[in-house]
C-alpha cells in the first residue's frame, strides 16, 4: 500500500470508514456540497440504456455474474449492492490531456469507475488504496476508472495524484459533474466517493456509495469474482 496517505490519516481510518458504510449497505452521509447541474447531463455525463424500471435485454446474461459477485460482498466491500437488474451503461468524460472518452471505449475488461473529488475527505483517503488496486490487478482485464469531478482547472487533482504518489491510476477527469449527476439520478450516486462494476461488456453488476479498502483481501476477491473466466 502506498505509504503516504491524504493528511497523515493511517489505513485504519479508511477500513472503519468502509467499515460504517457496510452496516449502511450504502446510505452513507452524502459527502457532496453542491452538485449543480453539470453542463449537459446527457451528453456530458452518462447515457443509460435502459431505465432503472425494467430490464436491458443486452444485459440478460450478466445476472449469473451480478449474483456470483455479490456473494463476494463482505468484510471491507460489504456496502457493495448487486445491480437490479444488470443495465448497460456508458460514461462520458475526459482522459489525459481532454481527449473525450466514454467507458465503451474500455469494452472488453471489468471496469471499476470511482467518481471522487479533492475536496471530498473520504475520497482523498481511498485514492491510495485505489492505487494500489490498480498496481496489483490492472491490467488487459480490470482497469480502475477514477474519475475526477472538481470543477475550474486541473491543477488539484494533478497536484493531488503527485503529492500522493498516485502513479498507476489513469488521469480522468468531468469537471462539469455532468457524470455525477446523472449517475445519481439513475440512483446510483447520493454523494462521493461513488463507485460501479462494470462487467467486460459495460453491463452493471454491482455500486457502492461510501469508500472502501479497496486494497484489502475483501475487495480483491470481490474483482476477481468479476473478471471470473
Amino acid at each position: 500500500m502506498t505509504s503516504k496517505r491524504p493528511f497523515g490519516l493511517p489505513s485504519v481510518r479508511l477500513i472503519l470508514i468502509a467499515a460504517v458504510a457496510g452496516v449502511l449497505a450504502g446510505a452513507v452521509a452524502v459527502y457532496v456540497r453542491n452538485v449543480g447541474s453539470g453542463n449537459g447531463e446527457a451528453a456530458a455525463g452518462v447515457s443509460v440504456a435502459a431505465a432503472t424500471a425494467g430490464s436491458d435485454a443486452r444485459c440478460e446474461g450478466a445476472a449469473e455474474k451480478v449474483a456470483s459477485v455479490s456473494a463476494f460482498a463482505k468484510g471491507q466491500v460489504a456496502a457493495m449492492t448487486k445491480a437490479y437488474p444488470p443495465r448497460m451503461i456508458d460514461l462520458a468524460f475526459k482522459a489525459e490531456e481532454g481527449r473525450p472518452m466514454t467507458t465503451a471505449d474500455l469494452a472488453g475488461k471489468v471496469v471499476l469507475v470511482n467518481l471522487w473529488a479533492t475536496w471530498c475527505v473520504p475520497c482523498r483517503e481511498e485514492m491510495p488504496a485505489l492505487n494500489a488496486l490498480q498496481r496489483e490487478m490492472g491490467g488487459d482485464g480490470f482497469e480502475v476508472v477514477a474519475i475526477n469531478i472538481d470543477t475550474g482547472s486541473d491543477d488539484k487533482p494533478k497536484a493531488f495524484y503527485a503529492d500522493y504518489k498516485i502513479d498507476r491510476l489513469g488521469y480522468y477527469r468531468d469537471s462539469s459533474m455532468g457524470v455525477f449527476n446523472a449517475v445519481k439520478k439513475q440512483g446510483l450516486a447520493f454523494g462521493l466517493p461513488a463507485t460501479l462494476v462494470l462487467d467486460k461488456e459495460g453491463c452493471l453488476i454491482s455500486s457502492m456509495n461510501g469508500p472502501a479498502a479497496w486494497d484489502s483481501p475483501d475487495a480483491k476477491a470481490l474483482i476477481t469474482a468479476a473478471i471470473g473466466s
